[in-house]
């Protein structure tokens, strides 16, 4: 098809079986990139979903917190579909507490893996790209990658970190054909956060949709969702000749979050 503008292209995006890794990869696919996906849970059925958009679609199970397996990871890729064109980098874990007491297996857990695995695709990424002299390295950090909330520090701290490597990888690559940015989300309706919602309800007695308000009232004045499939679109739009001199951006789709 004429339309599908990233055909020939591959994009492996990390943490990709469900919620916002998934809707991107649907949308990359939409477009004619082959999908490498990530992540744990049910894999056939994205396998399925991604297979039928009519490109291909391979599955590296590497845990995001251990380099080595991330090094097998893009080795995969790289004799299954080539290499990586368009790198991904989304996946993350949360965990809330005050910092005196926060865990520090968790504490190092969210830093290895919302963080330190987006430094090692990236640096096994890069020598692809440059050798091809085109790429993309797409950063999911968020909105507290911008400003910070209580009882989240490692996150804050990891997604933060997101943005300074984003900046730094693009300053680096500034005058070849790769491009490193970054996406700063607010709240994602994801299967996750409707659990949030439905506890929620449940526990104050109140409808759903009456806790959708209370929950995005707290912070996002536009009182309504950023999509997957709208960080998808973002994330191609990066991937395009628009895209060519976008270099080093924090992006934030968030609802006017930051803007307060």
């Amino acid at each position: 098809m004429s339309d599908r503008t990233l055909a020939g292209k591959t994009a492996l995006v990390t943490g990709s079986t469900s919620g916002i890794g998934l809707g991107i990869a649907k949308v990359l696919a939409k477009q004619g990139a082959n999908i490498i996906l990530n992540g744990f849970g049910d894999i056939e059925g994205p396998k399925a979903e991604i297979s039928a958009l009519g490109v291909q679609v391979a599955y590296h199970g590497a845990d995001m917190s251990k380099a080595a397996d991330i090094e097998a990871m893009m080795t995969f890729a790289a004799t299954t579909l080539g290499g990586v064109d368009i790198l991904v980098n989304n996946a993350g874990i949360q965990h809330v507490a005050s910092v005196q007491d926060f865990p520090v297996e968790r504490w190092d857990a969210i830093i290895a893996i919302n963080l330190t695995s987006a430094f090692h695709t990236t640096r096994l990424a890069l020598p692809y790209m440059q050798k091809t002299n085109w790429g993309r390295i797409i950063n999911i950090a968020s909105v507290h990658g911008l400003v910070g909330s209580a009882q989240k520090s490692a996150y804050v701290a990891a997604k933060h970190g997101i943005v300074g490597l984003t900046k730094v990888t693009a300053l680096e690559n500034a005058t070849t054909g790769v491009t490193c940015n970054a996406i700063c989300p607010g709240w994602v309706l994801t299967p996750l956060v409707q659990k949030q919602i439905d506890a929620k309800a449940a526990t104050l007695k109140i409808s759903n949709d009456e806790a959708v308000k209370l929950l995005l009232g707290e912070k996002e004045p536009s009182l309504q969702f950023t999509t997957p499939e709208e960080l998808g679109e973002l994330a191609t739009f990066f991937c395009s000749p628009a895209g060519n001199n976008i270099r080093g951006v924090a992006w934030n789709m968030d609802g006017g979050w930051a803007a307060q």
